[in-house]
């Protein structure tokens, strides 16, 4: 209701501006401190004081008394306070919250009609998904999500590297190397037996025979080339390597879970041309030259200091040119196209924006989003040299700690409900992949991340575990009220005392964190949402008895609080990716 109350919040100062023969340009509309009761508030007084001749507090009476509240269903009345106007609610809000909350889906925007390409991941599929990257699929998967519940058709992509250098190395190193010359696998998949032999070409081009590693150097060329000259046959050998640990990497990210609708792979804009008319297309712009040997767009007069080189000098095309072939595309097939990107991809990202501009495109439908890496206390990372935390020890290590503190809890749990060696892994596995979820995500992308076991396995803390004991919570005080044959109400006239509104409030802005969300691409939003949650649940749970309530039908109508606050914690968990378990 949030949504429906902040509009008519707008329309009622809109029009009381418009009387006032004042201009509505900017009606200053925003959420007050948490001191001051009401909903929502107007600092446009501030702004008017100017133009009208007379001070801030004045205006906002005047303002204020312009306002009639009886035509609207969730404004009850519009008070001056010094300059600002506050906005409080009416008994309809409170009884609507709770009626809507009663929705599995609660929270869903309504379709929007928008085709949207969400592409994020796409490591270079070179061997298992190390940690530092992992912030990629976790903030790529809950945007997708996010967008998805805001009413967005949603496609997840995952473009594919099978055209570059790295991948002609492991291709050549796949090729060339026996199995008893390599260390035995760190796991029995693709990606980890087959990251072997890529450790062990990268070793043997810096450390061989000179005359060695020259021939495979034009081994690794032909490979490159072959790909560029569109060779079915080289295709398939890059295909062989790129298809196997690409299989592996998956498995890892579908235990986040991160899933893809899509795996787009380079060289399909090689196969059908896309990159060799997009190349003509550069050539023929008033930005290319041919500097160095190569082809290049002159980037300065858009305030670039270097040029973006997008043909070389033996005639193949480089990653950022078949990435704008790809983008291409994604502008044909959707509405909006979303990429998650490491920080070390700024400068190149804006780079391909401009030349997409060159290029002709309406770059409105492009929207990127970058992120800072992900650091252990114990170091950094390298795939490359194969010193690297990967994403499967860190979710094998989080559910292993996380398991021992559910044990550890099992003594004094409230719930009579006995769990089962399957139950206790269930939850581990909620718990400890949940904490490193919330972990990531609930920080701003642009801030980097030192992950901390004991912070983010803090079931007393600000973490996955605390909000999903709330869920775990709410289904508790349901189970036991349809034991009790107790039916939920809506009856919101009985639930009055400040714990039940502050709760019913907070439930009614969901649908609004998630249209935040949504439009900035920020799921740290939801995460601060959903924390605050919490402890606003947990309020009320300490308060207000719910099965124990002195009469029936509070205790009727709290059920139904309980609810509705189990379907917004619930949803909220989901569009961050977090399983809410049933019992902790």
């Amino acid at each position: 209701m949030f949504r429906e109350f902040r509009s008519e919040v707008e329309d009622a100062v809109s029009a009381a501006l418009s009387a006032l023969d004042l201009p509505t340009d900017d009606l200053g509309v925003e959420e007050p401190p948490e001191d001051v009761s009401a909903t929502l508030a107007s600092s446009v007084a501030f702004r008017l004081a100017g133009e009208v001749g007379a001070p801030p507090p004045k205006v906002a009476v005047d303002i204020a008394e312009e306002i009639d509240a009886t035509g609207y269903t969730y404004l009850d009345s519009a008070v001056p306070q010094g300059p600002y106007v506050n906005f409080h609610v009416s008994d309809a809000y409170y009884a609507e919250t709770l009626e809507a909350g009663r929705d599995d889906e609660y929270g869903r925007l309504p379709e929007t009609g928008e085709d949207v390409v969400v592409e994020h991941t796409s490591a270079n599929p070179t061997g298992p998904v190390h940690v530092g990257r992992a912030r990629n699929p976790i903030l790529g998967d809950a945007i997708a999500r996010i967008l998805d519940f805001a009413g967005n058709d949603v496609e997840r992509h995952y473009y594919v590297n099978d055209a570059g250098r790295q991948v002609a190395v492991f291709t050549w190193a796949y090729e060339t190397f026996d199995e008893e010359d390599l260390p035995e696998p760190e796991r029995d998949r693709s990606d980890y037996d087959l990251v072997r032999y890529y450790r062990k070409g990268n070793a043997f081009l810096e450390e061989g025979d000179e005359e060695e590693v020259e021939a495979a150097e034009e081994e690794i060329a032909s490979i490159m080339q072959g790909l560029e000259a569109g060779d079915e046959e080289t295709f398939e050998r890059v295909a062989v390597v790129v298809d196997q640990v690409l299989s592996g990497m998956t498995a890892s990210l579908e235990r986040l879970p991160a899933e893809f609708d899509r795996f787009v792979k380079e060289t399909k804009f090689i196969r059908n041309g896309d990159a060799e008319d997009l190349v003509q297309r550069l050539k023929d712009s008033d930005y290319a030259v041919y500097e160095e040997e190569a082809w290049q767009l002159d980037l300065s007069p858009f305030g670039f200091e270097k040029n973006l080189v997008f043909l070389r000098s033996d005639g193949t095309t480089l990653y950022t040119t078949r990435d704008l072939a790809h983008h291409e595309w994604k502008f044909d097939n959707y509405d909006e196209a979303v990429t998650v990107l490491g920080e070390d991809h700024k400068l190149q990202a804006e780079q391909l924006e401009t030349a997409l501009e060159i290029l002709g495109n309406d770059t409105e439908k492009l929207r990127q989003t970058f992120y800072s890496w992900v650091n252990l206390p114990e170091g950094g990372m390298s795939t490359r040299k194969g010193t690297g935390v990967d994403l499967d020890d860190l979710l094998d290590e989080s559910v292993r700690r996380a398991r021992e503190e559910v044990e550890t809890r099992l003594d004094s749990r409230i719930r009579d409900d006995e769990l089962d060696e399957e139950d206790i892994e269930r939850i581990a596995r909620q718990v400890g992949i949940g904490a490193v979820r919330y972990d990531i995500v609930s920080k701003q992308p642009t801030k980097g991340i030192t992950f901390e076991w004991e912070r983010a396995l803090d079931f007393e803390a600000q973490s996955a575990p605390y909000v999903q004991y709330v869920h775990a919570r709410c289904c508790g005080i349901l189970d036991e009220a349809e034991s009790s044959g107790i039916e939920a109400t809506t009856d919101a006239s009985l639930l009055d005392s400040p714990e039940e509104c502050e709760l019913i409030a907070t439930i009614a802005r969901f649908p609004a964190v998630i249209e935040e969300a949504a439009d900035d691409l920020e799921p740290h939003v939801v995460a601060t949402y959903v924390r605050q949650f919490a402890e606003t649940f947990n309020a009320f749970y300490r308060e207000r008895s719910v099965l124990n309530a002195d009469d029936d039908a509070v205790a009727a109508a709290r059920l139904g609080l309980v609810e509705a606050a189990r379907h917004t914690v619930a949803n909220a968990l989901s569009v961050l990716g977090i399983e809410a378990p049933d019992s902790m």
